[in-house]
């Protein structure tokens, strides 16, 4: 049906327009690599939707994910953004954002550029799956667990394997759309 969409998505307009528009399709943008990796990390343990709708809070409360202003955040911010119903309000959470604007500037400092790092993990391709049914989608893979290695080695929090392969995913390094939804590559 040219309809069809992967299977976890709900009626919910906004995950239809993140499915159709956003998640797989390659991002090669370093502040919005690094936003995505951050939030990838606040939906351990709930659902991506739940995120979702918090994302422009997000956005709000973490200067749009600018890792210099993140960086810069203090202890105060932190007790702030823990009376902020508008994020998820887990003290480590909200840390390992901040952690993460400082490992990440580390990194620019060394002369490690964010985006060719992260791209690496994948050859600089997006890798295309064709998977049929959502019971055969990986919740991690060879490249998460070395990618999750490699980014907790440089300080990084919040990312384990798993949450690096849905980042993966969110941002197109896989494309794991089904083979069945409207959203996987036609063949030319």
């Amino acid at each position: 049906m040219a309809d069809e969409r992967c299977g976890w998505v709900t009626a919910d307009p906004l995950y239809l327009e993140y499915h159709d528009k956003e998640w797989g399709a390659p991002t090669t943008d370093a502040r919005e690599l690094f936003e995505m990796l951050c939030l990838e990390g606040q939906q351990a343990g709930l659902s991506w939707i739940t995120v979702l709708k918090k994302r422009e809070n997000y956005r709000r409360a973490f200067h749009d994910f600018d890792p210099q202003r993140v960086a810069a955040m203090t202890e105060q911010d932190v007790e702030n953004l823990l009376q902020d119903s508008g994020i998820i309000r887990h003290r480590g959470k909200i840390e390992a954002i901040i952690t993460n604007a400082k490992a990440y500037l580390a990194m620019e400092a060394a002369g490690e550029n964010f985006v060719t790092f992260i791209w690496d993990f994948v050859g600089g391709r997006p890798q295309l799956n064709r998977w049929q049914a959502l019971s055969q989608v990986p919740a991690k893979t060879e490249q998460s667990d070395a990618m999750s290695k490699a980014l907790k080695k440089r300080g990084f929090k919040f990312i384990g394997s798993t949450i690096c392969y849905a980042f993966m995913q969110a941002s197109g390094l896989v494309n794991d759309h089904l083979t069945g939804c409207m959203c996987y590559p036609k063949p030319r």
